[in-house]
């Protein structure tokens, strides 16, 4: 514990004492916590101003820019926590690999990784590639004040996919081919990224991030056996490169209720889980020692207010019994939803678990 009350040195005690970070800790909270995974986006009028004819990666590499973006949740909705602007292809890029984020479409590689030549073009990260990440980070903790800024970064296997799909897919039939047909080239390319990502992260962290989420977005494509075998060691790896830090560590997937186990076994401290799965459920499979976040389906955000309050309270019910819970969606703000029915879902909650 440092001389200002924070156990890392980094973070001033009104962010420590968070309700966040106290329930990422497992610790008695005054109200439940709130948080959107992409609450920071095109849902919000002034996020597509400020975005206004600027490119997604270029918007990323723009610190007072992602300083505003960031913000703007933070001040619409009042969430417990705010999301660092950027996408999980950035770090890729700043190591110089040929992609880029095409509207509608997502992020597309110019030359795939299907080769051992190709992992030659995946250099380490340094601090350095990403600075303006470091400058952006700083603007954002004097702004902030108490509120908790996360860090993030795409996992191994979300990361993979893209690279050797050259961009997004529904099958992953090439990302598999590899992990199937070539292990050990998979287990050397996972390896690569899982140093690139810890190295991202801890950028972030030694910039003021006060927790950090691994998204791992396509993992639900995965049987459990093929996690543990071929994947599960590279997530383990980035969370036990960032451990000595002290901050919460979230690992999130979509359409992974059989995963959530496991995921938890990869040294996650939070397990985000996605609608699919009751909270009361999702808890027996990740099993004690663990937060978790989560769950409602972004979608119930297009109906009335009362259906909101209604399905949000089931979620809040089946979490009753959780030493730690963070509430958010079950996945990203959908681009249209209503920013009123986000800061309305924020107050319910707050109301409803104030202690």
């Amino acid at each position: 514990m440092s001389a200002n009350g924070s156990p890392t040195g980094q973070q001033p005690t009104a962010t420590y004492d968070s309700a966040f970070l106290k329930a990422c800790r497992r610790e008695p909270v005054p109200h439940t916590p709130v948080w959107f995974m992409r609450q920071a986006g095109r849902s919000l009028p002034e996020y597509r101003k400020v975005r206004e004819g600027v490119p997604m990666l270029e918007s990323c590499m723009r610190p007072e820019l992602v300083t505003e973006i960031t913000l703007q949740p933070v001040r619409r909705h009042n969430v417990d926590a705010a999301i660092y602007f950027s996408d999980i292809v950035v770090p890729l890029k700043a190591i110089g690999l040929d992609l880029d984020i095409k509207p509608g479409v997502g992020p597309v590689v110019e030359q795939p990784v299907r080769t051992r030549a190709d992992l030659a073009r995946l250099r380490d990260l340094t601090p350095e590639d990403v600075s303006y990440v470091t400058e952006a980070i700083g603007l954002l903790t004097r702004e902030l004040g108490g509120t908790p800024l996360i860090g993030f970064a795409g996992a191994p296997f979300t990361l993979a996919s893209y690279l050797v799909e050259g961009g997004p897919s529904r099958t992953y039939e090439n990302a598999k081919a590899m992990m199937y047909g070539d292990p050990q080239l998979w287990a050397d390319l996972l390896d690569r990224l899982a140093d690139i990502t810890a190295a991202f992260l801890k950028v972030q962290i030694e910039a003021g991030a006060s927790a950090v989420q691994l998204f791992d977005s396509w993992v639900g494509a995965l049987a459990p056996a093929d996690y543990r075998k071929s994947v599960m060691s590279a997530s383990a790896k980035v969370f036990d490169a960032v451990a000595g830090y002290g901050v919460p560590r979230i690992h999130f997937g979509v359409g992974t209720g059989e995963l959530l186990g496991l995921m938890g076994e990869a040294g996650a401290d939070v397990v985000g889980v996605d609608w699919r799965v009751p909270l009361d459920e999702a808890v027996r499979r990740v099993g004690p020692g663990r937060a978790l976040q989560g769950n409602l389906d972004p979608t119930v955000l297009f109906t009335d207010k009362d259906t909101v309050e209604a399905r949000a309270g089931e979620v809040l019910d089946a979490a009753a019994g959780l030493e730690g819970h963070v509430f958010n969606l079950g996945h990203g703000v959908m681009p249209n939803t209503d920013p009123d029915a986000l800061t309305r879902l924020v107050e319910y909650v707050h109301t409803r678990t104030a202690r």
